[in-house]
């Protein structure tokens, strides 16, 4: 018995108390790039929030164009031509809000406690998240493009307007999102949380110029819309599949983009950071 233990010992020490050098603590970019997975994951196994927001645009398409269309612009095709690159913006939008929804959730489930115990950078779950969504924001931008395409709609701008009409619309969907994420994280309660979003994103799509152009508004009214950032995207996108964009109207457009993430990124990390102290 006396020799046998040194010999148990030895082979306990040869394989399992080796040393070795600690794997390198995952960057920035490569926890932001983990998030990300793990987001497009989610829509894998819950695609209810991407397919909700396709219907919701698809039904906007029709009601709109073919209820309305003949009274605000003299025919449904007309009208087609005017609004489908604002249904673009639509349905971006309305996929954009899932991002709220979904950071709320995980935060009620106790998923960003496990994470502020990991050693990566902790805003990396917020970017993670924006970054994995934008395929989300793809797919529900090209939707409607193509239900527009079968309905009749002809794009002035060619395929090349088309192109930079629907990237521009992942940067602009990229930059809204963090409005909805400032919602999800610092509401506690997950119906409060979506019922202030569905608020909020009712008020910023229906005070466009979406649905009606905006000369034919009230002067104060026009006052209100021209500082909707959704006003400014529409516009670009329209000017880019017609040909008739301007330096100007792009100009505002990433302007807007970059003021909502000047302004609502920090409060949104601010605001994870504080209930993760709460």
């Amino acid at each position: 018995m006396t020799t046998s233990q040194p010999v148990a010992d030895e082979r306990l020490r040869g394989p399992l108390l080796t040393p070795r050098e600690r794997p390198p603590r995952a960057g920035a970019l490569s926890a932001s790039l983990t998030f990300a997975l793990r987001s497009l994951l989610k829509i894998k196994r819950a695609p209810e929030g991407l397919f909700g927001a396709l219907l919701q645009a698809v039904m906007f398409t029709l009601l709109f164009t073919y209820l309305f269309g003949g009274a605000i612009a003299g025919s449904p095709g007309a009208y087609l031509d005017f609004f489908l690159p604002g249904v673009s913006v639509i349905a971006v939008v309305l996929a954009s809000m899932n991002t709220g929804f979904g950071l709320n959730v995980d935060i009620d489930q106790g998923v960003f406690d496990r994470v502020r115990s990991l050693p990566v950078w902790q805003s990396s779950v917020l970017v993670g998240a924006m970054l994995g969504d934008v395929v989300r924001y793809a797919v529900a931008s090209v939707v409607p493009l193509l239900l527009g395409l079968a309905l009749g709609f002809r794009p002035d701008g060619g395929p090349a307007g088309v192109v930079l009409a629907l990237l521009f619309l992942q940067v602009f969907a990229f930059s809204l999102a963090w409005i909805w994420a400032l919602v999800g994280v610092a509401v506690r309660q997950a119906a409060s949380a979506q019922m202030l979003i569905i608020t909020l994103d009712s008020v910023l799509l229906f005070g466009s110029n979406i649905i009606a152009p905006r000369e034919t508004m009230p002067s104060w009214l026009q006052t209100v819309i021209g500082v909707n950032p959704i006003t400014h995207a529409a516009t670009a996108v329209r000017g880019l599949m017609q040909g008739t964009e301007t330096a100007g109207q792009m100009g505002r457009a990433f302007l807007a983009c970059a003021i909502l993430v000047a302004v609502f990124a920090p409060l949104t990390a601010y605001a994870y950071s504080r209930r993760g102290r709460g």
